[in-house]
């Protein structure tokens, strides 16, 4: 059962961990420019760190699932993601910098599915929903403070000390890590992702879940999913600049309106996913995005304005606090004959890189060839798309003896 103490640390290292995570955004670009990179290297040092993520999501799922004890992995991930911080700080160099994405991109394959399976442990599947939503709550909260932390850090030391920071923020994470005791665990748990690798080897269990129609209809959706919603916000933004001189404000309003958004709806998103169903769910959070989509090419048809702009992103909150939860939370649902849980969220992160590493080539492509509005529409169409999807073909995956099973309360 999990205790106060774990409840807890499990809060704090969601908390901490996005915090970090937060350090490595566009942080990195304004660095290496200020270092006089052109916006070419910049864009290339980038892309070694998206590509490498890329590789990585499949082979960090798999190792999480062959090692039993996740605290352990856990912290070498953390550790490597401070060592790449550090050297951000201190050698903004080609070289360094390459490893460093390198290191941070597979630190971060492995540390999502880490924390996955360590929260599965704590609750039970039947809990996993609601718990999955408070997770999403904390780390939403370490975001938005690491943002304005960071960002002060930045205005009055320097670009280098955001990442001396960042990599300082890894203790904490480490401290909340092992403030989880390693012997709380779900009462008359089932789920076979808790067994050791070998019992489930032994039991005869699939090794891989790749053959549940439910997991490739889900990973299809979310390309389109993430190929609808990635570049609709940098492409609005581009769009008010031109029309708008001093945007900055606006830039820090979208981002924490969702970051807000996400951690007042996750928790509710996880209990209606216990109690109505995943489909319900599911259908909302993606038809979240070609609305966005619509709303957005809409205010650029009439009159472009900061304020509509920053509402409008109160709906890509909706879709990232359903996305959120629901993506472990499927697959959690569709490894309960293989155990395999890490790879399947492995495989469902690259759906998400493969989709958003496409949207902003085909924002860029359609903004150039029909215009701001057109683009717009057309990226609202392949979420409009990606809904169809699941609605057509994506099967309710909740267990039908935890099919509205009022679950235990989880306190935030």
């Amino acid at each position: 059962m999990e205790s106060p103490a774990s409840r807890l640390g499990l809060n704090a290292l969601n908390f901490f961990i996005a915090a970090v995570q937060t350090g490595f955004g566009p942080f990195i670009a304004v660095l290496l420019t200020q270092q006089g990179w052109s916006q070419t290297e910049v864009g290339f040092a980038l892309s070694i760190g998206t590509f490498t993520a890329l590789l990585g999501q499949l082979p960090g799922g798999w190792l999480v699932d062959r090692v039993h004890r996740k605290r352990p992995i856990t912290t070498a991930a953390l550790a490597t993601i401070a060592a790449s911080a550090l050297i951000l700080a201190t050698l903004p160099s080609r070289g360094p910098v390459w490893a460093a994405e390198v290191l941070h991109a597979l630190a971060s394959c492995v540390i999502a599915p880490a924390i996955a399976a360590i929260t599965l442990r704590l609750c039970g599947h039947a809990g996993y929903g609601e718990r999955l939503g408070v997770n999403a709550r904390y780390a939403s909260l370490g975001s938005a403070a690491a943002a304005a932390l960071l960002g002060a850090c930045a205005w009055f030391l320097s670009e280098r000390m955001v990442f001396v920071v960042t990599a300082a923020l890894v203790l904490p994470a480490l401290i909340a890590l092992y403030s989880v005791r390693a012997e709380d665990r779900a009462e008359e748990e089932t789920h076979p992702a808790l067994l050791h690798p070998r019992e489930r080897r032994r039991r005869g269990r699939p090794r891989h879940p790749f053959g549940e129609p439910a997991l490739h209809v889900f990973a299809f959706a979310t390309v389109f999913f993430h190929l609808s919603g990635a570049a609709m916000l940098p492409l609005a933004l581009g769009e008010l600049a031109r029309t708008t001189p001093q945007t900055g404000f606006v830039v820090s309003a979208v981002i924490i309106v969702p970051q807000v958004m996400v951690a007042a709806l996750s928790p509710w998103a996880g209990r209606l996913a216990a109690r109505l169903g995943r489909r319900p769910v599911l259908l909302a959070g993606f038809a979240a995005v070609p609305l966005r989509g619509v709303l957005l090419a809409a205010l650029f048809a009439m009159h472009p304005a900061a304020l509509p702009l920053v509402v409008i992103q109160a709906v890509d909150g909706v879709a990232a606090a359903v996305f959120g939860v629901m993506l472990p939370l499927i697959a959690a649902d569709t490894t309960r004959r293989s155990g395999s849980l890490n790879l399947a969220i492995g495989a469902l992160g690259l759906a998400v890189g493969l989709g958003a590493t496409g949207s902003t080539s085909l924002a860029g492509v359609l903004a150039d060839q029909f215009g701001v509005q057109l683009a717009l529409l057309g990226l609202a169409a392949a979420g409009a798309f990606g809904t169809a999807v699941i609605w057509l073909f994506m099967p309710e995956t909740i267990p039908a003896h935890l099919h509205r099973t009022p679950t235990r309360a989880i306190a935030a």
